[in-house]
């Protein structure tokens, strides 16, 4: 059994779904197939949940319009009879739109799980069922049943004992060859609905890659693999064709958009290869994480993290940094959900780099009660894997460094933005 995994930019337009039934058709073995919501509809979504937010309803109706649009759109080119696909969406809008209309907006998190998720369940069934009318036989299954997490709305983590008896039981392969599931949503044991983090798809299909014991996992992407820089941002970058579990969690946790930080762990459990391939041309191979390579990565890797924070916290009495005031900073930064990804301290102040997040007005807040607190924003943090002279002149010749770490084989800067 394998399973494979389709990105937003993948279903984006009925071009891409009509790839997608090429790559499928070519598989004869069973299937498990994680799909995202259609193109930026995650950000049209939260574009209807601000207005909701702000009790703006007709403004959250007339988004909420915008998306109906689009996906009838991408049903009007893609069906025959684009009617099998208007009456599949249609109660979906529907339940939107009365969430939209009578609900109130007191907990974002809550109600953004509850209202974005609605994406993918919408994308999955537009493609399960033109998947069955180009006779390609599927199940669609409803991820918000099976996959079971905690309560931690925006960022859940999966209960992998409990998910693992759900999905076991729905993806009965002996009954349907091919499952279709969303990637990025769960629900709480209460049936709350619950969302993995943004990009939380692959984290997804690597979730269910362990517990129906996949032999692989594939992510579909708009790459011809994994790269050693954002060729949007970076010049000549080169195709890495493998690297090992160690690797890839380096480089997520470094900012590197190709995986969602939290994919590696569950895949890595059971030594489950992790496949990142070109959608637009499936005859190639791409890029494969793995236990162990046959040769190490001989390229420097480039990650650029953009929307960076630098915050800079003192304690009042000047007190020692690193003693009980250390805890109490960090405790505040992770009640705040900060992201942390550089930290940099001295005998009275810490420095970290944080995404700037809709959380951290909050956290400054909260800290400025017991420390003195500095900022500045509009940053990039840029991080070198396999460093040399030259390309730390090519790349921060001419900006300005607020802070720099350098490792054996690391180097960061943070830098202001261009």
């Amino acid at each position: 059994m394998k399973v494979y995994k389709f990105g937003g930019a993948s279903v984006r337009s009925a071009e891409g779904i009509h790839n997608i039934v090429r790559i499928v058709s070519t598989v004869d073995t069973q299937l498990f197939i994680v799909i995202s919501a259609m193109g930026k509809t995650t950000n049209a979504m939260e574009v209807v949940l601000d207005n909701f937010m702000k009790a703006d309803r007709g403004a959250a109706l007339t988004k909420l319009s915008e998306v109906e649009s689009y996906h009838q759109e991408i049903i009007k080119e893609l069906f025959e009879y684009p009617q099998n696909g208007f009456d599949a969406i249609q109660p979906l809008f529907d339940e939107l739109r009365e969430l939209v209309a009578t609900g109130v907006g007191d907990d974002y998190d809550r109600w953004y799980d509850r209202l974005v998720s609605y994406g993918e369940i919408i994308s999955t069934t537009i493609v399960s069922v033109f998947l069955n009318e180009s006779g390609i036989k599927n199940t669609w299954l409803d991820m918000r049943h099976l996959l079971v997490t905690d309560s931690n709305f925006r960022e859940a983590n999966v209960h992998m004992d409990e998910s693992q008896k759900r999905l076991n039981k729905a993806a009965d392969f002996n009954t349907s060859r091919i499952y279709i599931g969303q990637g990025f949503i769960g629900a709480n044991l209460k049936g709350n609905p619950t969302t993995l983090g943004r990009e939380g798809s692959d984290y997804t299909a690597a979730v269910v890659g362990n517990l129906l014991d996949a032999e692989s996992v594939s992510i579909w992407k708009d790459v011809p693999g994994i790269l050693n820089a954002d060729p949007r941002i970076f010049k000549n970058t080169v195709h890495i064709p493998e690297l090992t579990y160690m690797d890839a969690v380096e480089l997520a946790y470094s900012g590197a958009q190709i995986i969602h930080p939290k994919t590696i762990k569950p895949l890595e459990n059971k030594q489950i290869p992790l496949y990142v391939r070109p959608f637009n041309h499936p005859e190639e191979t791409g890029s494969v994480i793995k236990s162990t390579t046959e040769r190490p990565i001989n390229v420097p890797v480039l990650i650029l993290r953009k929307n960076q924070v630098l915050v800079t916290v003192r304690p009042r009495d000047f007190s020692f940094v690193l003693e009980e005031s250390l805890s109490k900073a960090f405790a505040v930064m992770h009640k705040h959900r900060l992201k942390i990804s550089m930290i940099q301290s001295s005998a009275v102040t810490i420095s970290v780099c944080v995404d700037n997040s809709r959380y951290l007005a909050g956290a400054l807040d909260e800290l400025a009660n017991d420390f003195r607190v500095t900022y500045n924003e509009h940053l990039e943090l840029l991080t070198i894997r396999g460093t040399n002279d030259q390309i730390i002149s090519d790349t921060t010749s001419e900006r300005e460094i607020l802070l720099s770490q350098h490792t054996r084989r690391t180097a960061r800067y943070l830098l202001k933005e261009l």
